[in-house]
């Protein structure tokens, strides 16, 4: 048995009880991290398991092993570092063969990062793009530049994707000069959701560069744009 297991994004408050009674009773958690995961079990009171990392660097054996003990019989665990396994995350990988081989799955939902800054944003998120993080080069610039057209005819999509703090200001000094012909456009910056410092920052893209340059550059992001002024209301 396999079980995907949605883990908190910052408030450890946020963890279900399913989730605890899936933890407790696991023989082990394959984990992104296992210094983060161990820290989580060590504050749920949980107990030592074994801890098996898997991470976008890890290899066709580290793989063949967690196989085997699926195989085996083992109810192994599947948590990301923070929220929904699978999300800008490598443990797809890990579904994604256990659904190819028959092993017998199961989810267990709980926060999303994403899902949690649409939700207070105040944009519309009846239809939403979620992109992960951007491209670093390639593709970089010719993505940012789509997001100036309507990409879902005239009820065009709330684009919503992560940044990091190294990233945050020049991504939306980047944003903000593509889209310049669009300055009402409005854009909301979530930042560390669920926690002490959660702080959402309501702007346009007119606004967007004088923003970039003060925003407190700690934490993580979740940028989302709302729809053009132009189109039709919702």
């Amino acid at each position: 048995m396999l079980s995907i297991v949605s883990t908190p994004i910052g408030n450890l408050g946020d963890i279900t009880l399913r989730a605890i009674a899936t933890l407790t009773k696991c023989d082990g958690v394959i984990c992104e991290d296992t210094r983060v995961t161990g820290n989580l079990l060590k504050q749920l009171n949980l107990g030592k398991k074994e801890l098996i990392s898997f991470h976008g660097n890890s290899d066709e054996g580290k793989t063949a092993f967690i196989f085997r003990k699926l195989k085996d019989g083992a109810h192994l665990a599947l948590v990301t570092d923070a929220g929904t396994p699978g999300i800008s995350d490598p443990g797809f990988a890990i579904v994604s063969r256990a659904a190819a081989e028959g092993i017998p799955t199961e989810v267990i939902p709980g926060p999303a990062a994403f899902l949690a800054a649409l939700s207070g944003s105040g944009l519309p998120i009846n239809r939403f793009m979620y992109l992960g993080f951007l491209p670093l080069k390639k593709g970089r610039r010719a993505l940012i530049e789509s997001f100036r057209e309507d990409t879902d005819g005239e009820f065009s999509r709330t684009i919503v994707f992560y940044e990091s703090v190294h990233r945050i200001e020049r991504t939306l000094t980047e944003i903000a000069e593509a889209l310049k012909d669009q300055p009402a456009r409005p854009v909301v910056i979530a930042r560390e959701l669920t926690k002490v410092h959660e702080e959402f920052v309501r702007t346009t893209i007119g606004g967007l560069k004088e923003e970039a340059a003060r925003i407190v550059k700690k934490g993580e992001f979740v940028v989302m744009i709302g729809r053009p002024a132009t189109l039709k209301p919702l």
